[in-house]
């Protein structure tokens, strides 16, 4: 299966070019300009974040896809990730079934339980049901998404009974992964319900996720069915040379990692922390040629289908975002799928 290479971004709000941090809605507007950039240089797919705090842009991901719908021709649009556990899975099924129209098939979903929480309070559930609503929630999606009438019950919302959900998706099923973070039992739910697996590796060596490839594999054999999709989610940034994407990515990236950092009891990022991420870890920061080479031998270590690189990082003003597109579009991508031959 040939490797489909996406960008991802949570749309962090950027400052502008005196300085200045760039309004929530400028941002929007800057992500859509960044995702008609990318359908024009072939990438397969982009994914918009949700958050619900004041460095990022974006809390309802779908009416922006919706908006990038309107401008874009082939590019796949979905979420990275939606926060399933804290909204409402039939309504979630609805807007991305309207995207999906909007596209002409072009929408995906995935979902997951993200890594912050305040969703959670700011929509009136309890952090002590995170696991319980998320379980619940995803049967009740993977029924909406597999069955034209949905009879269901569970124990977060009442029963369901021969119930239709419109817009139906207009040519088969909605593409629905799962995105994990790193635990066995997620894996194992994908296949349970027969979803495509995300991983989340924002961290550490790729290949230390290579068992919860097999793990996936081997349960998939255990089913005697054929495997779905696997994709890894990572950050990353191009520039023309090495020196150049780590010199411009340092001080965004590490903001963003020691806001968030502080917030939950980690040490501030120091510049040797980086530079072993961008040589050993999972950043994908340098020039096309480093930064193809590293995707490939990712894709190969995985048995990748997907590889989407979260592209925005903190600050990073808008600007050089569309360099680093542009770059990913026309000189990564290819390189990439040369060396995989």
């Amino acid at each position: 299966m040939k490797l489909e290479l996406g960008l991802d971004t949570f749309g962090d709000v950027t400052r502008g070019a005196d300085g200045e941090m760039l309004s929530h809605a400028q941002v929007t507007r800057n992500v859509i300009d960044e995702a008609v950039l990318a359908d024009q240089l072939g990438v397969d797919f982009f994914g918009v974040g949700e958050h619900h705090r004041e460095d990022f842009a974006v809390s309802a991901p779908e009416v922006v896809l919706a908006a990038i719908a309107a401008r874009t021709k082939r590019i796949h649009l979905g979420s990275a990730v939606t926060v399933l556990s804290s909204d409402d899975p039939i309504r979630v099924f609805q807007r991305f079934a309207t995207v999906d129209a909007a596209s002409h098939g072009r929408a995906e979903v995935i979902l997951g339980r993200g890594s912050f929480t305040e969703s959670f309070p700011l929509f009136g559930f309890k952090l002590d049901q995170y696991e319980t609503l998320f379980e619940d929630k995803l049967d009740l999606f993977a029924a909406l998404a597999s069955e034209p009438e949905v009879t269901w019950s569970g124990t977060t919302r009442p029963p369901l009974t021969n119930q239709r959900v419109y817009p139906p998706i207009e040519a088969g099923r909605l593409m629905t992964w799962i995105g994990v973070g790193g635990s066995p039992e997620s894996v194992v739910r994908a296949v349970r319900y027969d979803m495509p697996l995300m991983l989340a590796i924002i961290g550490g060596e790729p290949e230390r996720f290579k068992p919860y490839v097999d793990l996936y594999h081997r349960a998939y054999a255990q089913i005697e069915q054929p495997v779905k999709p696997i994709g890894v989610h990572s950050p990353g940034y191009v520039a023309a040379t090495d020196e150049q994407a780590r010199e411009e990515l340092w001080p965004h990236f590490k903001a963003g990692r020691d806001r968030i950092g502080k917030e939950r009891g980690w040490p501030p990022m120091q510049r040797s922390d980086y530079d072993r991420e961008a040589d050993y870890g999972s950043l994908y920061v340098g020039s096309p040629q480093t930064v193809a080479k590293k995707i490939a031998k990712t894709a190969k270590t995985l048995a990748l289908s997907r590889f989407n690189m979260k592209y925005s990082a903190g600050t990073l003003p808008h600007e050089k975002l569309m360099g680093c597109i542009d770059l990913y579009g026309r000189e990564v991508i290819p390189m990439v799928r040369e060396m995989l031959g």
